[in-house]
């Protein structure tokens, strides 16, 4: 059989902006409606899942390579950079955080990263924004962790060591840019479960591959 020719290679780690850090465990053809699609089957550790990814899609999901280690160094040094004071919106806010996540570049991911660590330091953040804080902290963490070759709790103690500074003096100016975050549970109850605007959509891939226009089946055996 001939090799299937794909952007992606067998084992390869990728970075997958919406769900983490991956490694590629298979590259496959098959039917759908009468005609061979290609599938990257894509395992992430993080949450010990599989998806199956239409390796044609894979690129408009945000699918992308492990930076290289300028760009790693450089998403690292803005964590510690002012940046101008995010809306006092917190709704406005995560929507905003949110389509920085799903552009997925790692300088994106660290500016979520530095954001709502800094939003922490003056009130709790409501659990949908903490739930995005974790997620792209976690995979911030994960890729420099490649990208770099230390381990992920190296990295952690490093992105600490930049994010704190800056937050201590943040910690000292006025809150009061904050005070129309009262309604946090009113809008977690809207949106629903997870934390991301997104649901609706997620909950189309889990159902497999009933429409080729799935982007993912996460329950794929």
């Amino acid at each position: 059989m001939a090799k299937l020719k794909t952007e992606f290679s067998l084992k390869q780690i990728i970075v997958y902006p919406s769900q983490g850090v991956g490694e590629i465990i298979d590259i496959f053809k098959k039917d759908f409606k009468g005609k061979q699609v290609q599938y990257y089957k894509i395992h992430i550790p993080v949450s010990d899942m599989n998806i199956m990814v239409p390796v044609e899609n894979a690129k408009a999901m945000g699918i992308r390579c492990v930076v290289e280690k300028e760009q790693a160094l450089k998403a690292i040094e803005l964590l510690g950079e002012e940046f101008e004071t995010p809306t006092s919106d917190w709704k406005q806010r995560y929507q905003q955080n949110i389509d920085l996540l799903h552009s997925g570049s790692v300088g994106d991911i660290a500016a979520i990263v530095r954001c709502l660590y800094h939003r922490s330091k003056i009130k709790e953040l409501p659990a949908m924004e903490r739930k995005l804080f974790e997620s792209a902290k976690k995979l911030l963490e994960d890729e420099l962790s490649y990208a770099l070759g230390q381990s992920p709790k190296e990295i952690e103690k490093l992105l600490h060591e930049k994010l704190e500074p800056l937050g201590a003096k943040i910690e000292k100016k006025s809150s009061s840019y904050y005070d129309d975050d009262d309604d946090d549970e009113d809008f977690s109850d809207e949106a629903g479960g997870r934390g991301d605007s997104d649901d609706e959509d997620d909950e189309d891939r889990d159902e497999g591959d009933d429409d080729e226009g799935d982007d993912l089946d996460e329950g794929d055996e």
